[in-house]
């Protein structure tokens, strides 16, 4: 019997009109650092899994080790995710997979700041970066930069694996950002969908450049206390 939330397999949705066998990307948030606890911007910055943080993970790869025929393990280069994503490759038996691609957004000068922070610091810069994807922080990368980087990530995943289970583990835009290419939705999915820690999201990207979402936000494998 599967689990609640996630098919044992991809199936085709013919309810949808959509053909063949999709691609699930098993979209895996990290577990919890410092900078998280402390609501601190991190982006390229390279903090290390909390001792929560590595429960979450642990929970998560249980929960995913129970899947079958899981490819492969995607991780972005941060130590946060690989962190999250070795214990998934060590529960599931996939290779782990390190894609510089699905790495967080670089937010440049504001890295480590809080939002007051930052808005303290750029007060005119911060509210237009806030009202368009188009404006980068100093020294960092616009939102719509992050998402031109992952819809070629996306890309190169589906078609490296072809109606296979893959999980991905990034962070809170790139998953955004795929979330966002599936629904077809606008900027606005960016501030408006929340993303807890080592939370898992599940989307089908169907050969026919179809897509159906299928889980957000699930944090039902999180370890207790």
């Amino acid at each position: 019997m599967s689990e609640p939330g996630i098919a044992t397999a991809p199936a085709s949705a013919s309810w949808t009109g959509q053909v063949g066998a999709p691609s699930r990307l098993l979209l895996l948030r990290h577990g919890q650092t410092a900078l998280s606890v402390q609501r601190r911007y991190s982006g390229h910055g390279d903090p290390e899994l909390t001792e929560l943080g590595l429960r979450q993970a642990a929970a998560a790869a249980v929960r995913l080790g129970a899947l079958p025929d899981v490819t492969a393990v995607l991780s972005s280069p941060l130590l946060r995710a690989r962190q999250t994503a070795t214990a998934v490759a060590e529960a599931t038996g996939a290779p782990l997979v390190v894609r510089p691609g699905l790495i967080e957004t670089d937010f440049g000068a504001w890295e480590g700041l809080t939002f007051a922070e930052a808005r303290e610091r750029d007060p005119e810069l911060h509210a237009s970066w806030l009202g368009s994807e188009d404006v980068a922080p100093p020294g960092g990368e616009s939102f719509a930069a992050v998402g031109r980087r992952i819809a070629d990530e996306q890309a190169a995943v589906l078609e490296e694996f072809p109606g296979a289970t893959v999980v991905v583990v990034s962070h809170v835009t790139p998953i955004k950002m795929l979330l966002r290419h599936a629904l077809q939705g606008g900027p606005s999915i960016l501030y408006r969908l929340h993303l807890d820690l080592a939370a898992l999201s599940i989307v089908d990207f169907y050969p026919d450049g179809g897509a159906s979402v299928r889980l957000v936000n699930d944090t039902s494998h999180y370890p207790p206390g």
